[in-house]
């Protein structure tokens, strides 16, 4: 079973493997902004662009329902092209993005990190990342530094069990998206019992295509004192480093 059936274009039917770890009946933000980037790959495709920035903003918690993803160019051009993409279920706008693809073309690399330990790491099978929810459970774990019984930053390869959209091969840049906003968990200050730290948003910026099955990121989470935090990961495949994401969060005692 992969994490969405397409039912037409642009409709598709979630299944439990998007489950996020809050609520069984809700998704996790990972699957959605994958759905978000495949739907996007193909509204006004134009060779050499690649994408570069997916910014989304979250409504409301997205069921685990029927969806519908709506798709528009907001600015078409040779070098730059902007994009929008609206995700609803019963009549309801629950998350809405923007998409820039940028020309891609020979520039030298400087300042990109290697990549942390490549993802031989232990499993973590019998954590509640791994076995608590849906989506953990549909994605394949390796923890090089901190872990999911642990609180503070952590660093985490990981790749999908099942596909994202049945039958069709998913593109690297959504293997990215399926685990960008995985940050505030992984790296989570707080516990899950005891608050809730819910992202309202997520950015992923790269500055080159990734490549391969395995996706990496390095999380380190920070709260204030007055009901807000922040999540800021790095993110890598197994040549190296390719950009960042970002989490604003809502934070609340349960």
């Amino acid at each position: 079973m992969a994490f969405y059936r397409r039912l037409a274009r642009g409709r598709y039917l979630a299944s439990e493997h998007t489950q996020g770890p809050w609520d069984p009946r809700t998704q996790h933000m990972g699957p959605v902004a994958a759905l978000i980037a495949h739907e996007l790959a193909q509204t006004a495709p134009r060779p050499g662009l690649e994408p570069s920035r997916l910014a989304a903003d979250v409504f409301a918690p997205v069921p685990v329902a029927e969806l519908e993803v709506s798709t528009d160019v907001v600015r078409d051009g040779k070098r730059v092209q902007c994009l929008s993409a609206s995700v609803s279920s019963g009549g309801r706008e629950y998350v809405r993005a923007t998409l820039w693809r940028i020309r891609a073309a020979e520039t030298s690399s400087v300042g990109a990190a290697d990549a942390p330990a490549p993802p031989g790491s232990a499993p973590v099978d019998d954590s509640w990342i791994a076995s608590g929810f849906g989506y953990g459970r549909a994605m394949e774990w390796r923890f090089v530094a901190g872990g999911p019984a642990q609180a503070g930053p952590a660093t985490v390869w990981a790749r999908q069990r099942v596909p994202l959209v049945e039958g069709e091969e998913p593109a690297p840049f959504e293997r990215v998206a399926l685990l960008a906003d995985s940050g505030n968990g992984i790296s989570a200050a707080l516990g899950f019992d005891t608050h809730l730290f819910v992202n309202v948003d997520l950015t992923i910026s790269l500055f080159r295509a990734a490549t391969g099955e395995w996706m990496c990121m390095d999380s380190a989470t920070v709260h204030g004192p007055s009901g807000r935090g922040l999540t800021r990961s790095t993110l890598y495949d197994e040549n190296g480093e390719i950009g960042a994401a970002g989490q604003t969060l809502f934070v609340a005692p349960r």
